[in-house]
């Protein structure tokens, strides 16, 4: 992507989601500052700039897009469609009921995956994740995310194999609004 597309749709990402007031945060920490992922993904203009984006991020010889649960379904979905690739949705757990499965969508046994989620911060859930769904069968060597919040998070991924490949940095977001 261009240095003047990625500048704007780093603009717009950030006066979508970037709230002001009085936000208490996972830490219990309060802040005056919250960037709220889901107000990105729910805006179709937004959401299909951010995945005609990510195509190019997409390594050669993926066979299925994993989008986590919750955040990496819009995402994934909205990939799916501009990549042609097919997409499964992975749940935090399998189900308990029905099929019982971890991740529903398209077959991910035997198959070459790649995660993808909105923001990683600590990679907590991404680590999860790609240990269930290499049980499960699943060749996972690659993560695309739309924001990389915190390179901590990038350290745990790669020290289990995987190579993160993010749209944008926070920091980008953030020098966005000084454009």
């Amino acid at each position: 992507m261009n240095e003047n597309m990625k500048n704007n749709l780093a603009r717009e990402i950030y006066n979508t989601a970037h709230l002001t007031g009085t936000f208490t945060l996972r830490s219990g920490q309060t802040s005056n500052e919250y960037f709220d992922k889901y107000l990105f993904e729910s805006d179709p203009n937004v959401l299909s700039k951010v995945a005609e984006q990510l195509v190019g991020l997409i390594p050669v010889g993926i066979e299925v897009l994993a989008g986590l649960e919750m955040g990496g379904i819009p995402i994934v979905t909205a990939l799916s469609l501009k990549s042609s690739i097919p997409a499964a949705f992975v749940r935090k757990r399998a189900k308990e009921y029905g099929t019982s499965k971890l991740a529903e969508g398209t077959s991910i046994k035997g198959k070459r995956i790649c995660v993808v989620e909105d923001v990683i911060t600590t990679g907590g859930q991404v680590i999860l994740s790609t240990n269930d769904l290499r049980v499960a069968g699943a060749i996972v060597e690659d993560v695309i995310c739309v924001i990389e919040r915190n390179p901590e998070g990038r350290k745990k991924l790669e020290e289990i194999g995987l190579r993160v490949h993010p749209l944008f940095k926070m920091e980008e977001l953030m020098a966005a609004r000084e454009i």
